[in-house]
């Protein structure tokens, strides 16, 4: 039986991690090389400590004494007997420099993906000569060195286009430069909501079963541009929207309109401080150049032998465990992209991942999983635009949906239709969030049904500076609501009867026995 795991990493997917261990009765040990928690999202300062949310989170649930600080993990590999134990060998070092070698039963990694900076320097002809100071993304801590100056910033992902608006707003220029351009979505979306609060709902997600994808892109593509025609604002990339994860800025638009940012093609060559497009044009006295150009992904403490490549990427059945191993004793958390917040998806990860380790979830074959896995790469190819650097990019609700099925949570919507309607109504319209896998099953939290029902006046609470007066939604809009509800529950109970048609008679049956 598990019962001793290792948890590399003390960022969002390890502490959740520890805790999912520790909620399945076993003994985690957490090896975090800084000293601090966070990962990534700890602002590299040794001033400021953690964010303030993953200090809560470690203190409530009591995880801080799990987790080693300063402590590298060098190497992780097979112990001689694992093909009968399924045991592993960690060997860390302390900040003295002291080795230390540990036995555990499973290994969990969370290191993330977003640890070694991608700097093509080949792809850029005379940088060698460049007169300015460049770095990577991964280096930027602040405005503060691009004030007066004139910035080129490479590549046109999430952090390049933070780090233009933010420098445009003190620098005397920023020309962003991009190879495909990008679509800008908004993180304030319909009426003042975050954008998944509106659209990781499983009402979309049945919408998106449905309907052709093409659909949804044109949709998308319309509204976006109807706020800021992408194709003038030399934005409009050759992908469609939904191909990939799109950039989130509310600002960059704005910043472009005021000429503040200039969007640029890709970078030809460049001149001492001289920057060549592959348009022909040329920036001069270029003071600064930033490398938003992505990151390699490697675990370099894992034996090459412990990971499975189906094509140039890591695969991994259900994008955690590899296939090709005798034991499924080593899980990889986090390492996917979605529309949707990492914290939730590398909770329902290491939900299963844990009850993998129990043996409370059966694994098919180590055949039938590399089968999975190459079916995935092949999915993953024919529907987004994927790069070497990125790893594999998932839908956020039929993901989570599908690991909470093999775990035992996933939400009923037909059973709640029949039994607890005020909460079905809630779960098919409301945002996908964990509250909804606590509901039943293992990991079941009293709280659950109370959260979903407040979870959006917590929201709000923050914005309640100034009392207004409510209008009620009216007569139409409420007929509007329920017949879309309805049809909701009737597209529920078709794609069960279709799955398993026995189902549906079943709960009707319960139903009328519980109202005669």
């Amino acid at each position: 039986m598990v019962q001793r795991v290792a948890v590399i990493g003390a960022g969002p997917c390890g502490l959740t991690s520890v805790k999912a261990c520790l909620d399945e009765g076993m003994v985690p040990t957490c090896f975090e090389s800084s000293d601090d928690l966070g990962g990534l999202w700890k602002f590299k300062n040794p001033t400021e400590p953690a964010s303030i949310y993953f200090r809560m989170y470690a203190e409530h649930f009591n995880l801080l004494k799990y987790i080693r600080f300063q402590t590298l993990v060098k190497s992780v590999k097979q112990r001689p007997d694992f093909s009968r134990t399924g045991q592993w060998e960690v060997v860390t070092e302390n900040k003295g420099g002291q080795e230390e070698r540990h036995v555990f039963d499973a290994v969990i990694c969370c290191s993330g993906h977003y640890t070694y900076p991608n700097l093509p320097l080949k792809n850029f002809p005379g940088i060698e000569t460049f007169e300015g100071k460049y770095f990577h993304s991964w280096d930027y801590k602040g405005p503060e060195d691009m004030h007066g100056k004139r910035v080129v910033v490479i590549g046109i992902g999430n952090s390049g286009s933070d780090i233009a608006v933010e420098g445009s707003k003190v620098a005397e220029q920023v020309y962003l430069s991009t190879r495909r351009g990008a679509w800008i979505v908004t993180q304030v979306s319909d009426n003042g909501l975050p954008l998944d609060i509106n659209y990781n709902t499983r009402f979309v997600h049945i919408l998106f079963q449905l309907l052709p994808i093409n659909i949804f892109n044109w949709y998308g593509e319309k509204k976006y541009n109807a706020m800021y025609d992408h194709t003038m604002y030399g934005l409009k990339p050759t992908h469609r929207l939904l191909s990939q994860i799109p950039v989130f800025n509310d600002e960059l638009p704005y910043r472009i309109l005021s000429g503040a940012v200039i969007i640029k093609p890709n970078v030809k060559e460049i001149q001492g401080s001289t920057v060549v497009f592959d348009d022909g044009s040329v920036v001069e006295k270029v003071d600064m150049i930033v490398f938003a150009t992505g990151y390699n992904y490697d675990f370099p403490y894992l034996p090459s032998s412990a990971l499975y490549k189906s094509g140039h990427r890591v695969g991994l059945y259900k994008h955690i465990i590899p296939p090709n191993l005798e034991h499924p004793t080593l899980a990889i958390v986090g390492f996917i992209h979605a529309l949707g917040a990492i914290m939730v998806q590398a909770e329902m990860q290491v939900r299963w991942a844990t009850r993998v380790f129990k043996g409370h979830v059966q694994l098919p074959s180590n055949q039938a999983m590399i089968k999975a896995v190459e079916k995935d790469t092949k999915d993953i190819q024919k529907n987004y635009f994927v790069s070497k650097l990125t790893p594999l990019q998932v839908d956020f609700v039929s993901y989570m949906d599908d690991l909470a099925g093999e775990i035992g949570v996933r939400p009923s919507l037909l059973w709640l239709f029949f039994t607890d309607y005020p909460l079905f109504k809630r779960v098919l319209w409301g945002p996908v969030t964990s509250y909804q896998y606590r509901l039943t099953g293992p990991g079941k939290w009293e709280g659950a049904r109370k959260a979903i029902f407040t979870q959006f006046d917590r929201m709000y609470q923050p914005l309640k500076t100034r009392q207004l007066v409510q209008q009620e939604p009216s007569t139409v809009g409420r007929l509007i609501k329920l017949s879309l509800t309805l049809m909701a529950g009737v597209a529920a109970a078709y794609y069960v009867h279709l799955c398993n048609p026995t189902a549906v008679s079943t709960l009707l049956s319960s139903f009328h026995r519980q109202t005669v």
